[in-house]
């Protein structure tokens, strides 16, 4: 249990809240960070990325929706390809909103390395999303916002292209540069637990998992 907790949460890098704001926080940063974690489906972006799973490939992504009740739920991925195919892995989580990512998940997909895609559905899924949330806590730009501090707009170039984008510190001296414009809202980040720097941008995303995963049932939380 506590090794797809960690596969989550190092897949995730924080990215799947948007971030609370303050009374206090300037204007162009909440409207900036409305965006951050979120995207329509189908949209996409990838980055290359240094952290704690190792140099690689990350992609964000929505790769579909579907009904439940009077809710629509969302299927978010997040997929990194890194050197060491060990460390390479899938995630998908389906949620009623971006913005609680985690928090609140209906279900959980994922496959590491060459390992068969498996799923997990209902309150294991729950438990399951709130313990990778807590491990997840390092990359999690969510809590750091409404505290950040607005250096300003700035010209950024990054292998995607060059893009207008707000640049905001925080307190533990991390680097935020994001857009309106790019879907996640995150056009480069940097900090003490890795880079992310945007390669790519669309909106014809497909889920990375081919095959049916498995059920998994009758999981249990280990003890304390």
């Amino acid at each position: 249990m506590h090794r797809f907790g960690r596969l989550i949460a190092t897949l995730t890098l924080g990215a799947l809240a948007a971030p609370p704001l303050s009374a206090q926080t300037p204007t162009d940063l909440a409207d900036v960070c409305k965006v951050l974690g979120d995207a329509k489906p189908g949209q996409w972006a990838s980055f290359d990325g240094t952290g704690s799973a190792g140099v690689g490939k990350l992609r964000l992504a929505v790769v579909g929706s579907e009904r439940s009740g009077d809710s629509t739920l969302y299927w978010f991925e997040v997929s990194f390809a890194g050197k060491d195919p060990s460390k390479s892995g899938v995630v998908q989580i389906l949620t009623t909103s971006l913005a609680l990512g985690l928090e609140a998940p209906r279900a959980l997909v994922f496959k590491a390395g060459g390992q068969p895609a498996m799923r997990i559905s209902g309150e294991m899924a729950g438990m399951m999303g709130k313990q990778a949330g807590q491990n997840a806590s390092a990359f999690d730009w969510a809590g750091k916002c409404s505290g950040a501090h607005v250096v300003g707009w700035e010209s950024v170039t990054v292998p995607a292209g060059t893009f207008r984008a707000l640049h905001v510190t925080t307190g533990d001296g991390g680097d935020l540069w994001a857009s309106r414009d790019v879907p996640f809202g995150v056009v480069k980040t940097h900090g003490k637990q890795g880079d992310l720097a945007l390669t790519g941008r669309g909106a014809d995303a497909k889920s990375s998992i081919a095959e049916k995963p498995l059920e998994m049932p009758g999981m249990a939380m280990p003890k304390d």
